[in-house]
Protein backbone atom coordinates (compact mmCIF):
# COMPACT_ATOMS: atom_id res chain seq x y z
CA UNK A 1 0.00 0.00 0.00
CA UNK A 2 1.33 3.45 -0.92
CA UNK A 3 1.82 5.74 2.05
CA UNK A 4 0.23 9.19 1.91
CA UNK A 5 0.96 12.13 4.20
CA UNK A 6 -1.88 14.45 5.24
CA UNK A 7 -0.74 17.98 6.10
CA UNK A 8 -2.08 21.35 7.14
CA UNK A 9 -0.60 24.74 6.23
CA UNK A 10 -0.59 27.53 8.82
CA UNK A 11 -0.23 30.83 7.00
CA UNK A 12 -1.67 31.62 3.57
CA UNK A 13 0.76 34.37 2.62
CA UNK A 14 3.44 34.24 -0.04
CA UNK A 15 5.52 31.40 1.39
CA UNK A 16 2.46 29.37 2.37
CA UNK A 17 1.27 29.53 -1.22
CA UNK A 18 4.75 28.55 -2.47
CA UNK A 19 4.58 25.33 -0.47
CA UNK A 20 0.97 24.73 -1.49
CA UNK A 21 2.08 25.03 -5.12
CA UNK A 22 4.96 22.60 -4.59
CA UNK A 23 2.77 20.00 -2.94
CA UNK A 24 -0.16 20.34 -5.31
CA UNK A 25 1.95 20.15 -8.48
CA UNK A 26 4.76 17.79 -7.56
CA UNK A 27 3.89 15.61 -4.56
CA UNK A 28 1.26 12.93 -5.16
CA UNK A 29 2.17 11.36 -1.81
CA UNK A 30 0.86 14.43 0.05
CA UNK A 31 -2.64 15.73 0.64
CA UNK A 32 -3.26 19.24 2.00
CA UNK A 33 -6.39 18.91 4.11
CA UNK A 34 -6.55 22.42 5.59
CA UNK A 35 -5.03 25.87 5.48
CA UNK A 36 -5.39 28.68 8.02
CA UNK A 37 -4.61 32.38 8.22
CA UNK A 38 -5.53 35.25 10.53
CA UNK A 39 -6.89 36.81 7.34
CA UNK A 40 -9.79 34.42 6.77
CA UNK A 41 -10.26 35.58 3.18
CA UNK A 42 -6.62 34.76 2.39
CA UNK A 43 -7.17 31.25 3.74
CA UNK A 44 -10.41 30.84 1.80
CA UNK A 45 -8.85 32.10 -1.44
CA UNK A 46 -5.87 29.75 -1.07
CA UNK A 47 -8.17 26.82 -0.33
CA UNK A 48 -10.17 27.55 -3.45
CA UNK A 49 -7.09 28.02 -5.66
CA UNK A 50 -5.34 24.85 -4.51
CA UNK A 51 -8.35 22.61 -3.96
CA UNK A 52 -7.84 22.41 -0.18
CA UNK A 53 -10.97 21.10 1.58
CA UNK A 54 -10.89 23.28 4.70
CA UNK A 55 -9.98 26.93 5.38
CA UNK A 56 -9.76 28.31 8.90
CA UNK A 57 -8.98 31.56 10.64
CA UNK A 58 -7.83 29.69 13.77
CA UNK A 59 -4.80 27.45 13.20
CA UNK A 60 -5.72 25.41 16.29
CA UNK A 61 -8.39 23.68 14.22
CA UNK A 62 -5.55 22.21 12.17
CA UNK A 63 -3.72 21.10 15.31
CA UNK A 64 -6.92 19.53 16.67
CA UNK A 65 -7.51 17.43 13.55
CA UNK A 66 -6.28 13.89 14.32
CA UNK A 67 -6.07 13.02 10.62
CA UNK A 68 -3.46 15.73 9.94
CA UNK A 69 -0.01 14.23 10.51
CA UNK A 70 2.22 17.24 9.78
CA UNK A 71 1.97 21.02 9.73
CA UNK A 72 3.80 23.64 7.72
CA UNK A 73 4.30 26.79 9.79
CA UNK A 74 4.34 29.66 7.29
CA UNK A 75 2.86 32.36 9.49
CA UNK A 76 4.60 35.50 10.77
CA UNK A 77 7.94 35.01 12.55
CA UNK A 78 6.58 36.03 15.95
CA UNK A 79 4.25 33.01 15.87
CA UNK A 80 6.76 30.33 14.84
CA UNK A 81 8.00 29.21 18.25
CA UNK A 82 4.72 28.98 20.11
CA UNK A 83 2.93 27.24 17.24
CA UNK A 84 5.89 24.84 16.98
CA UNK A 85 5.53 23.95 20.66
CA UNK A 86 1.77 23.51 20.40
CA UNK A 87 2.13 21.32 17.31
CA UNK A 88 4.81 19.18 18.95
CA UNK A 89 2.67 18.69 22.03
CA UNK A 90 -0.10 17.15 19.91
CA UNK A 91 2.36 14.95 18.01
CA UNK A 92 2.41 16.67 14.63
CA UNK A 93 5.54 16.60 12.49
CA UNK A 94 6.63 20.16 11.71
CA UNK A 95 8.12 22.10 8.85
CA UNK A 96 8.85 25.62 10.14
CA UNK A 97 9.94 28.56 8.05
CA UNK A 98 13.03 30.39 9.27
CA UNK A 99 13.75 31.76 11.77
CA UNK A 100 12.27 29.65 14.54
CA UNK A 101 12.36 32.79 16.69
CA UNK A 102 14.59 35.76 17.44
CA UNK A 103 14.77 34.77 21.11
CA UNK A 104 17.27 32.01 21.93
CA UNK A 105 15.35 30.84 24.99
CA UNK A 106 12.21 30.37 22.92
CA UNK A 107 14.14 28.41 20.29
CA UNK A 108 15.55 26.15 22.98
CA UNK A 109 12.03 25.58 24.32
CA UNK A 110 10.98 24.49 20.83
CA UNK A 111 13.89 22.07 20.55
CA UNK A 112 13.03 20.59 23.96
CA UNK A 113 9.38 20.13 22.93
CA UNK A 114 10.44 18.48 19.68
CA UNK A 115 12.81 16.12 21.47
CA UNK A 116 10.16 15.20 24.02
CA UNK A 117 7.54 14.53 21.32
CA UNK A 118 9.95 12.53 19.12
CA UNK A 119 8.61 14.17 15.98
CA UNK A 120 10.33 15.40 12.79
CA UNK A 121 11.19 19.11 12.76
CA UNK A 122 12.66 20.74 9.65
CA UNK A 123 13.63 24.41 9.30
CA UNK A 124 13.04 26.16 5.96
CA UNK A 125 16.53 26.94 4.71
CA UNK A 126 15.60 26.18 1.10
CA UNK A 127 18.88 27.38 -0.44
CA UNK A 128 20.60 24.21 0.76
CA UNK A 129 18.50 22.41 -1.86
CA UNK A 130 19.45 24.70 -4.75
CA UNK A 131 21.20 22.87 -7.59
CA UNK A 132 24.08 25.36 -7.69
CA UNK A 133 24.87 25.37 -3.99
CA UNK A 134 24.52 21.58 -3.74
CA UNK A 135 27.19 21.32 -6.46
CA UNK A 136 29.53 23.55 -4.44
CA UNK A 137 28.99 21.51 -1.29
CA UNK A 138 29.60 18.26 -3.19
CA UNK A 139 32.91 19.57 -4.54
CA UNK A 140 33.98 20.52 -1.02
CA UNK A 141 32.85 17.24 0.55
CA UNK A 142 34.56 15.17 -2.13
CA UNK A 143 37.85 16.95 -1.44
CA UNK A 144 38.13 18.39 -4.95
CA UNK A 145 39.31 21.79 -3.71
CA UNK A 146 41.25 20.51 -0.71
CA UNK A 147 41.04 22.23 2.66
CA UNK A 148 38.66 25.20 2.67
CA UNK A 149 40.41 28.55 3.12
CA UNK A 150 38.04 31.29 1.92
CA UNK A 151 34.29 31.46 1.25
CA UNK A 152 32.66 34.37 -0.58
CA UNK A 153 28.89 34.75 -0.64
CA UNK A 154 27.00 37.52 -2.44
CA UNK A 155 23.29 37.92 -1.71
CA UNK A 156 21.47 41.01 -2.95
CA UNK A 157 17.72 41.49 -3.33
CA UNK A 158 16.19 43.25 -6.35
CA UNK A 159 14.24 45.64 -4.15
CA UNK A 160 13.91 46.48 -0.47
CA UNK A 161 11.02 45.05 1.56
CA UNK A 162 8.15 47.21 2.84
CA UNK A 163 9.10 49.37 5.83
CA UNK A 164 6.38 47.74 7.93
CA UNK A 165 8.16 44.41 7.39
CA UNK A 166 11.55 45.89 8.29
CA UNK A 167 10.11 47.10 11.60
CA UNK A 168 9.20 43.57 12.72
CA UNK A 169 11.66 41.35 10.81
CA UNK A 170 14.42 41.40 13.40
CA UNK A 171 16.72 43.26 11.05
CA UNK A 172 18.72 42.39 7.97
CA UNK A 173 20.90 39.82 9.75
CA UNK A 174 17.91 37.80 10.96
CA UNK A 175 15.63 38.04 7.95
CA UNK A 176 18.06 38.15 5.01
CA UNK A 177 21.66 37.32 5.93
CA UNK A 178 20.42 34.40 8.04
CA UNK A 179 20.21 32.40 4.80
CA UNK A 180 23.85 33.22 4.10
CA UNK A 181 24.94 32.30 7.60
CA UNK A 182 23.31 28.91 7.13
CA UNK A 183 24.87 28.62 3.67
CA UNK A 184 28.35 29.35 5.07
CA UNK A 185 27.95 26.50 7.59
CA UNK A 186 26.55 24.23 4.87
CA UNK A 187 29.33 24.88 2.35
CA UNK A 188 32.24 24.65 4.80
CA UNK A 189 30.97 21.88 7.07
CA UNK A 190 32.38 23.88 9.96
CA UNK A 191 30.94 26.01 12.75
CA UNK A 192 31.32 29.79 12.97
CA UNK A 193 33.25 30.98 16.02
CA UNK A 194 33.57 34.74 15.39
CA UNK A 195 31.58 37.39 13.51
CA UNK A 196 32.47 40.93 12.45
CA UNK A 197 29.77 43.01 10.78
CA UNK A 198 29.84 46.42 9.11
CA UNK A 199 26.75 48.09 7.72
CA UNK A 200 25.18 51.29 6.51
CA UNK A 201 21.92 52.60 5.11
CA UNK A 202 22.60 53.43 1.46
CA UNK A 203 19.39 52.28 -0.24
CA UNK A 204 16.50 53.80 1.68
CA UNK A 205 16.78 56.14 4.67
CA UNK A 206 13.41 54.96 5.94
CA UNK A 207 15.14 51.69 6.77
CA UNK A 208 17.57 53.64 8.97
CA UNK A 209 14.61 55.35 10.63
CA UNK A 210 13.22 51.88 11.36
CA UNK A 211 16.48 51.04 13.15
CA UNK A 212 18.14 48.85 10.54
CA UNK A 213 20.75 48.94 7.77
CA UNK A 214 20.34 47.91 4.14
CA UNK A 215 23.94 47.31 3.01
CA UNK A 216 26.31 45.05 4.92
CA UNK A 217 29.59 43.18 4.81
CA UNK A 218 30.10 40.37 7.32
CA UNK A 219 33.28 38.39 7.91
CA UNK A 220 33.20 35.01 9.63
CA UNK A 221 35.91 32.90 11.23
CA UNK A 222 35.31 29.15 11.43
CA UNK A 223 36.50 26.56 13.90
CA UNK A 224 38.49 24.81 11.12
CA UNK A 225 40.44 28.02 10.39
CA UNK A 226 38.53 29.00 7.25
CA UNK A 227 37.20 32.52 6.74
CA UNK A 228 34.15 33.88 4.89
CA UNK A 229 32.98 37.19 3.51
CA UNK A 230 29.27 37.85 2.95
CA UNK A 231 28.01 40.97 1.20
CA UNK A 232 24.34 41.96 1.22
CA UNK A 233 22.27 44.73 -0.30
CA UNK A 234 18.55 45.26 -0.05
CA UNK A 235 18.45 46.54 -3.64
CA UNK A 236 20.37 45.46 -6.73
CA UNK A 237 18.92 47.24 -9.75
CA UNK A 238 19.79 44.40 -12.13
CA UNK A 239 17.92 41.68 -10.22
CA UNK A 240 18.41 38.94 -7.64
CA UNK A 241 22.16 38.45 -7.19
CA UNK A 242 23.02 35.06 -5.67
CA UNK A 243 26.62 33.87 -6.03
CA UNK A 244 29.13 31.85 -4.03
CA UNK A 245 32.75 30.73 -4.22
CA UNK A 246 34.77 28.38 -2.03
CA UNK A 247 38.55 28.59 -2.36
CA UNK A 248 40.76 25.86 -0.97
CA UNK A 249 44.24 24.36 -0.90
CA UNK A 250 43.73 22.50 -4.21
CA UNK A 251 41.55 24.95 -6.14
CA UNK A 252 38.18 26.66 -6.05
CA UNK A 253 34.54 26.10 -6.94
CA UNK A 254 32.18 28.95 -7.82
CA UNK A 255 28.59 29.36 -8.96
CA UNK A 256 27.00 32.36 -10.60
CA UNK A 257 23.44 33.55 -11.06
CA UNK A 258 20.72 31.62 -12.80
CA UNK A 259 19.35 33.43 -15.82
CA UNK A 260 16.36 32.96 -18.12
CA UNK A 261 18.76 31.64 -20.75
CA UNK A 262 22.52 31.29 -21.18
CA UNK A 263 22.46 33.12 -24.52
CA UNK A 264 25.14 35.77 -25.00
CA UNK A 265 24.74 38.21 -27.90
CA UNK A 266 28.01 39.64 -29.19
CA UNK A 267 27.90 42.51 -31.69
CA UNK A 268 29.85 45.62 -32.61
CA UNK A 269 27.84 47.51 -29.98
CA UNK A 270 28.81 45.20 -27.15
CA UNK A 271 28.19 41.88 -25.47
CA UNK A 272 24.76 41.32 -23.93
CA UNK A 273 23.48 38.52 -21.72
CA UNK A 274 20.40 37.95 -19.58
CA UNK A 275 19.96 39.58 -16.19
CA UNK A 276 19.59 37.29 -13.13
CA UNK A 277 16.16 35.81 -12.50
CA UNK A 278 14.15 38.50 -10.75
CA UNK A 279 13.49 37.21 -7.24
CA UNK A 280 13.41 34.18 -4.98
CA UNK A 281 10.26 32.60 -6.43
CA UNK A 282 11.83 32.42 -9.88
CA UNK A 283 15.34 31.65 -8.64
CA UNK A 284 14.59 29.08 -5.98
CA UNK A 285 11.27 27.43 -6.88
CA UNK A 286 12.90 24.05 -7.53
CA UNK A 287 14.67 24.24 -4.17
CA UNK A 288 11.33 24.77 -2.41
CA UNK A 289 10.04 21.63 -4.09
CA UNK A 290 13.12 19.63 -3.11
CA UNK A 291 13.15 20.74 0.53
CA UNK A 292 9.50 19.84 0.95
CA UNK A 293 10.01 16.51 -0.80
CA UNK A 294 12.80 15.64 1.63
CA UNK A 295 10.65 16.64 4.61
CA UNK A 296 7.88 14.36 3.37
CA UNK A 297 10.26 11.45 2.74
CA UNK A 298 11.81 11.82 6.19
CA UNK A 299 8.35 11.27 7.71
CA UNK A 300 7.18 8.49 5.39
CA UNK A 301 10.49 6.60 5.66
CA UNK A 302 11.40 7.64 9.21
CA UNK A 303 14.72 8.97 7.91
CA UNK A 304 16.94 11.80 9.13
CA UNK A 305 15.66 15.34 8.67
CA UNK A 306 17.62 17.49 6.18
CA UNK A 307 17.77 20.77 8.14
CA UNK A 308 17.32 20.41 11.88
CA UNK A 309 16.13 22.69 14.63
CA UNK A 310 19.75 22.89 15.77
CA UNK A 311 20.66 24.28 12.33
CA UNK A 312 17.97 26.90 12.88
CA UNK A 313 19.36 27.77 16.30
CA UNK A 314 22.92 28.15 15.04
CA UNK A 315 21.93 30.50 12.21
CA UNK A 316 20.12 32.76 14.70
CA UNK A 317 23.15 32.69 17.03
CA UNK A 318 25.34 33.96 14.19
CA UNK A 319 22.73 36.58 13.29
CA UNK A 320 22.59 37.88 16.86
CA UNK A 321 26.39 37.98 16.96
CA UNK A 322 26.35 40.06 13.76
CA UNK A 323 23.81 42.46 15.28
CA UNK A 324 25.96 42.88 18.37
CA UNK A 325 29.10 43.32 16.28
CA UNK A 326 27.48 46.10 14.24
CA UNK A 327 26.30 47.76 17.44
CA UNK A 328 29.60 47.63 19.36
CA UNK A 329 31.97 47.96 16.40
CA UNK A 330 34.14 44.92 17.07
CA UNK A 331 34.33 41.22 16.29
CA UNK A 332 31.98 39.13 18.45
CA UNK A 333 32.51 35.49 19.35
CA UNK A 334 29.41 33.35 18.91
CA UNK A 335 30.09 31.99 22.41
CA UNK A 336 29.31 35.47 23.77
CA UNK A 337 25.73 35.14 22.55
CA UNK A 338 24.66 31.79 23.91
Amino acid sequence: MNKKLIVGIIGAGRIGKVHATSITNYMPKVEIKAISDVDSKAAEDAAKNFGIPFAYRDYKKILDDPEIQAVLICSSTDTHSHISIEAAEVGKHIFCEKPIDHDLDKIKMVLEAVEKAKIKYQVGFNRRFDHNFKAVRSAVQEGKIGDVHIVKITSRDPEEPPIEYVKVSGGIFLDMTIHDFDMARYLTGSEVKEVYAAGNCLVNQKIAEAGDVDTTIVTLKFENGAMAVIDNSRRAEYGYDQRAEVFGSKGSVAVSNDTASSAVISTQEGIISEKPLYFFLERYMNSFVDEMSQFVESILNDSQIAVSGDDGLKAVLIGLAAKKSLSVGRPVKVSEIG
